[in-house]
Order: C-alpha cells, then structure tokens, then sequence
C-alpha cells in the first residue's frame, strides 16, 4: 500500500495529426451516449463546451426552409412596392394572415414552385377564409376573392385531397407512435461491439488472438425537457492488451466493462441539469469521470468510453482528464461565447466508511480547468487536477472499471 499526492498543470493546444482506426461497432457510441440526435453536420468547436443532453434534441440541424408568419408585408426584405404582385400580397399577408416567410424575413417571390406547394398554400388560404366566416368577420372577405378561391379550389382539387390525404396519414402515425413509444421521458440507445484483437507484438501474452465484446444500454430520462438523467447497463468480456512494465497504451475504450465475464451491470449514472442560462451541472454517482462533461480540446477523436472515434484511451485526449474519478460533480460555466470555466470534485472511495475512505478522507481528484476558442477550428486550455491516491496507477479513471490483464 502507498500513499500518492499529484499535482498536474497542462497546456493542451489543438491536436494535429491523424489515427488509423479499426472495429466493428453497430449504434457506435459518443461521448458516454450522454448526446442523443445526430449531429454529424454541424461544426463542432476545439473547445465546445458539452451541452446539457436534451430529450428532444432529435432535431438538432438547422431548418434552413423552415417558414414564419409574418403579419406585415414589410417584414419581407425582398419584398418592394414596385413588385408587379405587391398589392396582391399585401392582400394575402395582412387581410387573410395566410402567407408565410422565411426565418431570415425574405419571401423569394421569383422562386419557381410545385403545384403542391401552391396547393399547400391555397390551402392554408381557405381555412383561414373559413375562420373568418364562423367567426362572423365575414365581411372582410370579399365576393370577388371567394369567387376566385371557388375556381381555385375546383382548378387544385386533386392536389387538395392529396395533401389532406397525406395529413390524414400523419396523424394516424404519429398516434400510432405516441401508443406504443418506449416511454414519453425516457430514451433508449443501444451500442454493441465486436472485436477481433491481437497485438502480434509486444504484448506480454505474444501474438494470440481474441474474441471479445462489449454491449451497452443507455436509459436517458428528462423531467423538464433541458435536463437528462443517464442510467447505463453494460456487459462484456473484453481485456487488455498487456504490455511490458504494466503500461497502459494498450487500454482501448471497449477494454471498460464492469466485469469481465459479461455480466450486466449499472456502471454509469449521471444527471446533467442547467443553472441559469450559463451553468451547465453534471452530477455523477457511479463511475463519474472529467471528460463525461468537461471540453477535452479533442472533438474529433475524443468519444469518451464509447467506440465511435478513437479506439484507445490515450489517442481520444488528454490523459489528465483520466485523473481520478468515481462519484461528486462540477459544472462548465460559460464566461462568455469563447471562454469556459470548468470546475469539479469527484471521490474514489466515496461509498466507504473505513478510515481514509469516505468522499473526503479517501482517494479524491479536484479539476479546474480555462478553455478558449477564438473560432471553430482552434483552441486551448489550461487544465490543473489535484488529486491523491493510494492504489493503482496515475490515470486509472477512480479504479471504476475492471481492466483485467
């Protein structure tokens, strides 16, 4: 038994360089599966801090076409009085209320569109119409325009009962769905992989080769619909590659598995939950560790304990991020949109009462860290750990995991 007292200051910059991976991973997992969505066409900041996970964060991507009501047809920017159809539409938005924009306040009148489309629209004209009359503000519509609506209306009939036919089919779907969904909270994802390893040379155990796998479920529960509650069963029999003098260059991230003999267990339990609009908290209870939360400065190769990026543990970032873990929390507070200030507090032995245990007394790592990205593409950080331990080695995630040899 002995006693270690670590003191850890690191400059992290961008990484340059590239890594040859290998594997097989079906639903392959990112950053713990702690992000739900896909997310694979928005660019992602060196330094980006890592959102509160949100159960609806399905549509992520930017609805570029996405329309908006208007109630002037001054709101359009590339509307002018000039325009040839400019009464005709000033009409249409501020008499009826049945004509939308763009998020970005154009209204592209010179672009061609489907019959569908204009159906759409015509659509959208009648049952506004419609309103008016039940309401008794029937006056406002004129007999020439619903002269002119009846012709359209005959004219687009067949393009009318389409798209009606098609909102009828929606509706029964998403009734369908919302009868037989998992759960209106909860989410499931999935992440199961199949390795073939060998080191061929090196390794203390020479050149045999292995079958092995890891499967995970991740339950992910929002209450308010910005916070996330992430309870994750994991089986596997992976092992690690064992090379000279104990080194652990060898540890890839499937090597993580509560046990080796593929037994299910829960071997991550976190909730992530925002303070304010600038606060971002992370509490972990099982197997908590800095990178579930903090910005590594390694986006495009860091997939925490996941198998969707880099396969060993050192290519994925910073070693200093797998200083000490197990159970506590911390927060990422945004100082502003480039600046991100990252502190937390996580206790090996927090669950003991024996003496030198405890989630004081025992083995414990505090972190802080200063993350700043100028743009998209750069980024630094200066990271500082304190941590104290009496087993094991310097970066050993708190001893959560079973890395058998």
């Amino acid at each position: 038994m002995f006693n270690r007292s670590f003191h850890n200051l690191c400059m992290e910059s961008m990484i340059l360089g590239a890594t040859l991976l290998a594997g097989t991973s079906v639903c392959a997992e990112d950053r713990n599966l702690v992000t739900t969505g896909t997310q694979a066409n928005i660019p992602t900041a060196i330094a980006q801090t890592p959102k509160v996970p949100q159960i609806d964060s399905d549509a992520t991507v930017p609805q570029t076409n996405k329309m908006s009501q208007v109630t002037s047809v001054s709101q359009f920017s590339d509307v002018q009085p000039t325009d040839w159809a400019f009464g005709a539409l000033q009409s249409l938005v501020e008499r009826y209320g049945c004509i939308a924009g763009y998020p970005n306040s154009t209204y592209r009148g010179n672009r061609a569109i489907a019959r569908y489309e204009f159906a759409a629209g015509l659509n959208a004209c009648l049952s506004r119409i419609n309103e008016l009359i039940v309401t008794a503000t029937s006056d406002l519509v004129s007999k020439e325009d619903l002269t002119t609506l009846q012709r359209l209306q005959e004219e687009f009939a067949a393009e009318l009962a389409t798209l009606r036919g098609r909102v009828d089919s929606l509706e029964s779907r998403t009734a369908e769905l919302e009868a037989n969904q998992f759960s209106t909270t909860t989410k499931l994802s999935a992440e199961a992989i199949f390795v073939i390893t060998n080191a061929f040379q090196g390794s203390v155990n020479g050149d045999n080769t292995v079958f092995q796998d890891r499967v995970r479920l991740v339950f992910k529960t929002s209450f308010t619909g910005r916070d996330s509650l992430n309870t994750r069963l994991t089986a596997g029999n992976t092992t690690t590659l064992q090379l000279p003098g104990g080194s652990a260059e060898g540890l890839q991230t499937f090597n993580l598995v509560p046990s080796n003999n593929n037994q299910v267990a829960v071997d991550w339990l976190s909730y992530y939950f925002p303070v304010g609009s600038k606060i971002d908290a992370y509490i972990g209870a099982i197997n908590g560790v800095y990178f579930d939360f903090v910005p590594t400065l390694s986006p495009y190769l860091d997939s925490a304990t996941g198998g969707g990026r880099a396969l060993t543990e050192f290519a994925s970032s910073s070693p200093i991020y797998r200083i000490g873990g197990g159970a506590g929390g911390g927060f990422n507070y945004r100082l502003s949109d480039q600046l991100v200030l990252s502190l937390g507090y996580l206790a090996g032995d927090h669950a003991s009462s024996q003496p030198d245990s405890g989630f004081f007394n025992g083995q414990y790592s505090a972190f802080g860290q200063i993350a700043w990205n100028p743009n998209k593409n750069s980024g630094i950080g200066l990271t500082y750990v304190n941590a104290y331990q009496n087993r094991g080695a310097i970066f050993d995630l708190g001893s959560g995991f079973t890395l058998q040899q």
